[in-house]
């Protein structure tokens, strides 16, 4: 009998166990799993443990449906910039998530690196050429620009700029063919962020240039996302130069509805944000002159129900780094 016992709660945990990997639902968080966590980097369990209580209480430490796309989890991270040491903590951090128009920052950083380079300028003209010009209007109704056109000639500044500030999808195109997607790959594997390569442009696959059209699309993680901008703050990307640079231009940023709508209003957030379908994500450097830290926030919710979760989670991870 205990034999019989035995054997059938054997064949109800395979069959629990089968279902889970059918449904790819991603195993509970394990606070001891091993995540690579760069050298320059302090990874704070405290913190974490702090980070994981509000996820919790927001509802975000779950198992998102996403339609035909199937199931995804939160990448999130917070380095905290005031301690001696650089301290990290998140959930599911080193989880790689489609980004949406985040990924318009590394883009900008190779372009920037090559103006660095001296191998064009600021103010050098780059023409618009279709297919890349695909915005029907500007992300940001109250951003008055007009919108980039096919035969339009505008400088390597006014596209990075467009590109970060705004969000434009035809300014990221061109300046993703003016840096190249390799070069920009280049970069990323540089500083170890591997798996957060720039894949695709912001245009169908059938305009995809040759060989890009079946490739896999772009995915980060929060961990890549929060070290880039940590590079940035302590002028390590690149160089000096690049990163005050890349301070700039997030620091323009015109999105205000997701981080930013928790924040004080005399906290600086330089930041990029991006949204898509199941994706909104923000992440950026948050300093108010006393508390400091990065954060990196990709949620696999749709954009009306996640504005909310992230003026939520603003609040609370600035108040709890205020007490650090």
């Amino acid at each position: 009998m205990k034999k019989t016992a035995a054997l059938l709660l054997l064949v109800l945990f395979t069959s629990a166990l089968s279902h889970s990997q059918e449904m790819n639902i991603p195993d509970q968080p394990d606070h001891d799993q091993e995540i690579n966590i760069p050298d320059h980097l302090v990874h704070d369990q405290e913190l974490t443990d702090a980070l994981q209580a509000i996820v919790e209480k927001l509802e975000l430490d779950q198992v998102f449906d996403i339609g035909d796309y199937g199931t995804e989890t939160i990448s999130f991270a917070v380095i905290d910039l005031n301690s001696a040491e650089p301290r990290i903590g998140g959930v599911h951090m080193d989880n790689l998530i489609y980004p949406a128009s985040v990924y318009k920052m590394y883009v900008a950083a190779e372009v920037l690196n090559q103006v660095s380079q001296g191998r064009y300028g600021l103010f050098d003209p780059i023409a618009v050429t279709s297919p890349n010009d695909v915005d029907q209007r500007m992300s940001l109704r109250h951003d008055l620009r007009e919108i980039p056109r096919d035969g339009d000639t505008l400088t390597v500044h006014y596209l990075l700029d467009l590109m970060i500030t705004t969000s434009s999808n035809t300014a990221a195109n061109v300046m993703i063919d003016l840096a190249s997607r390799e070069k920009i790959n280049e970069l990323i594997h540089h500083y170890g962020w591997h798996g957060s390569e720039v894949t695709r442009k912001f245009l169908p696959r059938r305009f995809e240039d040759p060989g890009y059209e079946e490739i896999r699309g772009t995915e980060t993680c929060a961990l890549h996302a929060a070290d880039f901008l940590y590079r940035i703050y302590t002028n390590q990307l690149v160089n000096p130069w690049v990163s005050q640079q890349m301070m700039t231009l997030l620091g323009r940023q015109l999105d205000k509805s997701k981080l930013a709508a928790g924040l004080p209003g005399d906290a600086m957030f330089y930041h990029k944000s991006g949204w898509w379908n199941y994706w909104t994500n923000d992440t950026g450097i948050v300093d108010d002159g006393h508390t400091r830290f990065v954060i990196a926030a990709f949620l696999p919710i749709r954009q009306e129900d996640a504005l909310p979760k992230f003026r939520e989670l603003a609040d609370e991870v600035f108040r709890l780094m205020q007490a650090q």
